[in-house]
């Protein structure tokens, strides 16, 4: 190595670090050299002195009892970063103490009367405009199977003209799911329920209300536009999900908890979806993955 090289290897290295005074890279430079330009008096990061700590049996249990608790050795300083650049945490960490409180001191809904819901009491106007309105309340719902068409149209579309089948196979779990849980629970219709004769499913037959299929298949279809970089088509399958889940509460179609839920259903299977297509593609050794045979790809 040349002289100038090494030079510029040691002023580096020497930067100090304005936080702690340590050098950034966690090595200590003594001021000597000897004679072959060799570093003296390496020193370890304090994430590596962390991490054999963890080695030496910290983490294993070895010794783990005689060991000092990890918050022990918290200061102050850590508590003010945590709520400082961990804030959603410390968010949900006091939700938790607030909804223990409110779980011991409510009182049950009683067997005999109508389940409470809070989405219900939020869109009673809408319920009562819509009852005396049928033929409102029939233009809203055939609009919402318009819309139901359109996330079917979408989901069927990635798979059939695009070649990707994840946004298919993510509709395939989530359905098979709801299926399961519905008729496992199966929870009764509101008494104030506004159906019509054009909503999904059309007919106005009986359906599973855990969890909405209608929010769920419009989340698949909405992260799989975000995917494909799509965010305007995106951004308009969200305000109609939203517009669809205050029509459903407003007629009574579903509880809040199935739109919730619906929601959680179509991130979860969506991810589920891709861990599926992984799994397959590494299976068949990095060719990829698809539905369709190689014989049909050939052809």
């Amino acid at each position: 190595m040349s002289a100038s090289a090494t030079e510029t290897d040691v002023s580096l290295r020497r930067r100090s670090n304005s936080i702690n005074g340590n050098h950034t890279n966690g090595v200590a430079i003594d001021g000597t050299l000897d004679n072959k330009n060799r570093r003296i008096g390496d020193t370890n990061t304090q994430m590596e002195i962390t991490a054999k700590k963890t080695d030496n049996g910290y983490a294993n249990g070895v010794g783990g009892w005689r060991s000092k608790a990890s918050f022990m050795t918290w200061t102050a300083r850590d508590v003010v970063y945590v709520a400082r650049y961990h804030w959603i945490p410390c968010m949900f960490a006091a939700g938790l103490l607030f909804f223990m409180g409110v779980e011991y001191t409510l009182q049950m809904i009683p067997a005999r009367s109508e389940p409470f819901d809070l989405g219900f009491v939020a869109t009673r106007s809408l319920n009562r405009v819509l009852a005396s309105s049928p033929d409102l309340n029939t233009v809203l719902a055939a609009l919402n199977t318009v819309f139901v068409g359109m996330q079917t149209t979408y989901i069927i579309w990635t798979w059939l003209v695009e070649g990707r089948a994840r946004a298919t196979i993510s509709a395939l779990f989530m359905f098979t799911c709801r299926g399961i849980l519905g008729y496992s629970t199966q929870l009764p219709l509101p008494q104030d329920f506004l159906g019509s004769g054009v909503d999904f499913p059309v007919g106005n037959v009986s359906f599973f209300l855990f969890f909405s299929g209608h929010v769920a298949g419009s989340m698949i279809a909405s992260l799989d536009m975000r995917r494909m970089q799509r965010l305007r088509l995106a951004m308009v399958f969200d305000i109609l999900n939203v517009l669809q889940s205050i029509r459903l509460l407003g007629t009574r179609g579903h509880y809040t908890i199935d739109l919730a839920v619906g929601v959680g259903a179509g991130i979860l299977f969506d991810s589920l979806a891709g861990k599926y297509e992984e799994m397959m593609s590494k299976r068949h050794l990095g060719t990829g993955f698809s539905l369709i045979s190689k014989e049909s790809l050939v052809n």
